[in-house]
């Protein structure tokens, strides 16, 4: 049974996982709180296919701070590297 990690946590276990392979925890936190994380099936468009307000949205999204000063490019290392 996944430990619990409090009310900041929505799935425990799929952040214990996330953990094990090494990603950070912000980021394991990040996933385990989107409710349709893993249910895209990589299907989501390219961030180089996606409009500056597009990616702002995301980055909004997920809490990637001084969002709103980034250039397109910006946008899409933080999304990816955070």
């Amino acid at each position: 049974m996944a430990k619990d990690h409090g009310p900041s946590i929505k799935d425990d276990a799929k952040y214990e996982a996330l953990r094990r392979e090494g990603v950070s925890k912000q980021k394991a936190a990040r996933i385990a709180n989107t409710p349709d994380a893993g249910e895209r099936g990589g299907k989501a468009k390219d961030y180089e296919d996606r409009s500056k307000q597009e990616l702002y949205e995301k980055a909004k999204q997920v809490g990637i701070p001084g969002r709103s000063k980034m250039t397109k490019s910006q946008l899409i290392h933080a999304l990816r590297n955070n």
